[in-house]
């Protein structure tokens, strides 16, 4: 692989890992589901402290995925990059056909 190649397959990674983990996986969605919170609403919502939760914005918004805005005292993200969404869809679709694939061979759903 050449260094170009390999570099675009890195930033592609960098993007893909960011979003590895469940409660970041969460917030994205959460994010274009309601758009812009602030921390503190996104903190409780996923029952962690603050600072793990800013962790995990932190991690998004160094990938590009989610950015930030201060208003006053309270910082607010919202997505950045809606296409991630489609990447979501993508992998429902995996999720369902794995399912199905299933059931036919427990013999479910003839």
């Amino acid at each position: 692989m050449n260094p170009k190649i390999r570099a675009q397959f890195e930033a592609r990674a960098k993007i893909i890992k960011a979003m590895a983990h469940p409660t970041r996986l969460f917030l994205v969605d959460h994010l274009a589901q309601n758009g812009p919170r602030c921390v503190c609403e996104l903190t409780e919502m996923v029952g962690d402290d603050m600072s793990t939760v800013s962790r995990h914005l932190s991690v998004l918004k160094q990938a590009g995925i989610v950015e930030d805005e201060r208003h006053g005292t309270e910082i607010h993200y919202s997505l950045r990059m809606k296409c991630v969404l489609n990447f979501f869809n993508c992998v429902e679709a995996v999720l369902e056909r794995d399912v199905r694939e299933r059931m036919k061979l427990a013999g479910c759903g003839r």
